[in-house]
């Protein structure tokens, strides 16, 4: 089956932005207890080490992504200590504002919005999206992947949905795993509770969501698709699957950066 665009609810303009927030960061902390990207963060880690990053800059962030404790978790191994820019079309400044202390200033955010296709020109670094990537339509995700060949930094796309029945029979415990994490998610607030038991809000945009972000991921065969049509002149790509350690719940990526041992024409 190929890939259909379908709408998902927390993309609107119509839904409330709180809403929006609560959602993002309900998937976050579902994501970062069930430890979903551990598999790429070798693939990561050699990626900025191969560009020799001292900056990332994340696109389409929502509630932060899993940059808190991969900065964390680098640091520990003894890497490079490398800066992260939050940013997002619809930026939860109170959410970034406190991964930026919990960072010791190592995580920063980009208050205004910024659209993943054009990123402003003072933001510069090795690129990431995480489980967002689906959210375009294949010209938009094609100009993205573009962006940021014109601007010769690395990018590194990781998604968890996928068109695989294990993925999607997964997504029907989200609503669960949204009505276990709920009390323990900080700051704490009562208005959580209230759009996650009372009034199901949360957790069904987390059902419905899930489902329409499997049908819209890309699969490894159409992610090498958008790179051919690119004009990418001495850059290094890598696409494939990583098996996760969650139910083996496999994460699709693509890395690609400019080539160091390609030496590329002025204006190209």
């Amino acid at each position: 089956m190929g890939r259909i665009h379908l709408m998902e609810i927390h993309d609107q303009t119509w839904f409330p932005r709180f809403l929006r927030d609560y959602t993002t960061e309900a998937l976050q902390l579902i994501f970062n207890v069930g430890g979903l990207y551990f598999p790429i963060v070798d693939r990561l880690k050699r990626a900025l080490r191969d560009t020799s990053a001292r900056c990332v800059l994340d696109l389409c962030s929502g509630a932060g992504g899993p940059w808190l404790w991969l900065c964390k978790l680098f640091e520990q191994e003894g890497c490079s200590p490398i800066d992260v820019w939050l940013t997002d079309r619809y930026p939860p400044a109170r959410v970034f504002d406190i991964e930026r202390i919990a960072s010791r200033n190592r995580i920063h955010f980009h208050p205004t919005p910024v659209d993943a296709t054009g990123a402003p020109a003072n933001l510069d670094g090795f690129r990431t999206l995480f489980t967002s990537f689906h959210h375009f339509r294949p010209q938009e995700a094609r100009a993205i992947l573009q962006d940021a060949v014109n601007r010769r930094q690395g990018i590194g796309i990781f998604e968890v949905p996928g068109r695989r029945v294990l993925t999607v029979l997964l997504v029907f415990l989200m609503p669960l795993a949204d009505l276990i994490l709920v009390p323990f998610m900080r700051p704490f607030q009562w208005s959580r509770l209230i759009w996650s038991y009372l009034i199901p809000v949360v957790p069904i945009v987390l059902w419905f969501d899930g489902i329409v972000s499997c049908m819209r991921s890309y699969s490894p065969r159409e992610l090498g698709e958008l790179i051919s049509g690119l004009s990418a002149s001495g850059y290094r790509w890598d696409i494939g699957e990583e098996k996760g350690f969650f139910f083996a719940l496999p994460v699709t990526y693509l890395i690609g950066f400019p080539n160091p041992t390609v030496k590329v024409q002025k204006g190209e």
